[in-house]
């Protein structure tokens, strides 16, 4: 069967690299499928997980947002941050849940709201992914 090579790199540093063939992934504008071939395409992503097919297995990524670049033979996803399912702290995602939480609950609190949203939306799909919730 026909791969894609597909690259997700961080400010850190490379996080996947290998072919395979399908990726699935959430953009600004909806769900994603690229196979290989697919058209040249640039689109921002949501913090959701990006789902690497090959073999009959399934690999998932925990994308904290960014930018996803198609080309026929190449995936490239330039990530804030990304985790692959199996380094994720499932501790540390819930207490950083818990944490994002609190601080969305606590109107007293002078904080920005988006920034607690934002980090709600890492901490649950981080969660989701360790626990294998796609």
């Amino acid at each position: 069967m026909k791969t894609v090579k597909v690259s997700i790199v961080t400010p850190d540093g490379p996080v996947y690299d290998a072919e395979v063939e399908m990726v699935s992934t959430k953009a600004k504008s909806g769900e994603l499928g690229i196979l290989p071939g697919h058209i040249p395409l640039v689109a921002p992503l949501e913090i959701a997980a990006v789902r690497l097919k090959n073999g009959g297995q399934t690999e998932y990524i925990a994308v904290n947002g960014g930018f996803l670049e198609v080309r026929p033979d190449v995936v490239t996803i330039l990530a804030q941050s990304a985790e692959q399912a199996e380094s994720i702290d499932l501790a540390r995602a819930q207490a950083a849940k818990a944490r994002a939480e609190k601080r969305l609950q606590d109107k007293q609190d002078n904080i920005d709201a988006t920034r607690a949203e934002l980090a709600l939306q890492r901490a649950v799909n981080r969660i989701a992914i360790a626990e294998k919730k796609y």
